[in-house]
Order: C-alpha cells, then structure tokens, then sequence
C-alpha cells in the first residue's frame, strides 16, 4: 500500500498475513532492480523483510500493489507478476468514484474481520473517517488534516511559531497554555479529540451497536489521548494497523 508518506508493506505466504512493516517511498533505482530480479532475497534487502522466514524461494514474488500516490504506481509498472488493485475490485457497494484505495480497503478489512456496520478512523497524514453498514454499503466520511499535518502546517506557513513533532508529545498538554509550543499543543489536539468524539458519538446515533476501529501511524497515540480525555468512548475503539491488509487478503488472497 502506497500511502502520501510511506510504503506500508505486507507479506503473505500460504494465504496468510505473515508480517508487515513500513518504510519511505523507494527510490526508482530500488524499484527497477526489484523489478529485474524480484527475488525474496531481493525483498529483503530492499524493505528490511524479516529474516526468519520459515520459506526463501527463488522465484519472482508476486506484488500486489494499491496505492493513493499516481506518481508512485508509474515507477511500479515494469514490476512482473504485477496486481494493481483498484476500487473496482472492492466489493463495498455505493462507493464514488474518486474514493481512496486506502480508505476502501481498511473499511472492507475492518467489516469483514469485525463484522458491519463498522467505521474506520484513519489517523495517517489525513485523519479520516470511513463507514460503512450493515449491508456492506458505503456510508461516507470526512477528510482532515492529521496530527502530524496540522503541526507542520503551523510550523511551515508561519514566521513565528515552532515546528512541533506528534510523536513526543505522549501525554495531553494544559488546555490553557503559558507558551507558544504548549498553546499550539493544546490548540491542535483538543480540536482534534473533540472532532473524532463529535463524528464517533454521530455514527453510534445512525449505528449504536457498531464497532470503531482506528489505523494509520497515529492511532496509539490518538487512543492515549482519547483514554485521557474520553475514557468511555476509548474504550471502545480497536486499534489495528493491518486493516488494509484485511481487505486485501479478504479480496486478492483467499
């Protein structure tokens, strides 16, 4: 899966998710050596493979490749044994046509392992929300910048405040904030909180008895900060980061 930021990868051997990991867009370089000799041996060394594989054939290893990145697919076109997957082959009823790949596949993977109605809560560069109902119909959902996006953002397009970076901040900040840093803290993530418990307790109202899932590079830390904030709703949200994985092994594999 090809993401606005990383490459998220996953093997699987005898139908099974075997393991999964993630790592920055390859270079064109990496990619047109895989696609020359692409070996298991060749995998690894290019995206860090674990070593222990209970098998390491020779032969060319299959790729199936989704991805919300054109310029990305281009440089995977000459890989042989190639499966560009698409909306079309996501059997989610009532989807628009310009829907992410990556939207669509957790949400599928989420309802086929958890059953539906089910809603997904991708915390990825974008921070979106994906339902879907009891009929395995697409509900719809929202896009906002995530976490990471939103510091950035106030970091890069001003002259005065600071580039803050998510992943060190593990505990909620002073709502009412004595800095500059703390202030942004506070603005951006009770915002952000309140926004994903506004849309959760919304689907509960349309599906009460849903499941919430919860993905992307984000979703630990988000959850830390909703069981500080909001315990009951945290409470009753899975985090998983092999969704996409679902749907594509519910899809391609089995």
């Amino acid at each position: 899966m090809v993401g606005n930021s990383r490459l998220h990868w996953a093997l699987f051997i005898d139908k099974t998710l075997y393991s999964t990991g993630d790592t920055f867009h390859l270079p064109e370089s990496i990619i047109q050596q895989l696609a020359e000799d692409p070996t298991l041996d060749n995998w690894l060394t290019a995206i860090s493979l674990p070593t222990n594989l209970p098998i390491i054939p020779d032969y060319p290893i299959p790729l199936i490749l989704a991805s919300v990145v054109p310029s990305q697919t281009a440089l995977w076109q000459t890989y042989p044994h190639l499966n560009i997957i698409t909306l079309e082959d996501v059997p989610l009823q009532e989807m628009y046509p310009t829907l992410g790949i990556d939207r669509a596949l957790a949400v599928w993977g989420a309802g086929k392992l958890l059953g539906f109605p089910i809603l997904v809560i991708d915390a990825g560069t974008a921070l979106t929300f994906t339902g879907a109902d009891n009929h395995q119909c697409f509900v719809g959902g929202s896009i906002l910048p995530g976490l990471g996006l939103q510091f950035a953002s106030l970091g890069q397009k001003t002259g005065q405040l600071p580039l803050l970076e998510a992943e060190l901040m593990t505990t909620l900040p002073s709502r009412f904030a004595m800095n500059t840093s703390d202030a942004i803290q506070s603005g951006v993530i009770y915002t952000l909180l309140s926004g994903i418990k506004d849309f959760i307790e919304a689907w509960w109202r349309l599906f009460p008895e849903s499941q919430i899932v919860m993905t992307g590079g984000d979703s630990n830390l988000l959850k830390t900060y909703l069981q500080q904030q909001f315990p009951d709703i945290a409470n009753r949200i899975i985090v998983d980061n092999k969704l996409i994985f679902q749907g594509i092994g519910n899809i391609l594999i089995t």
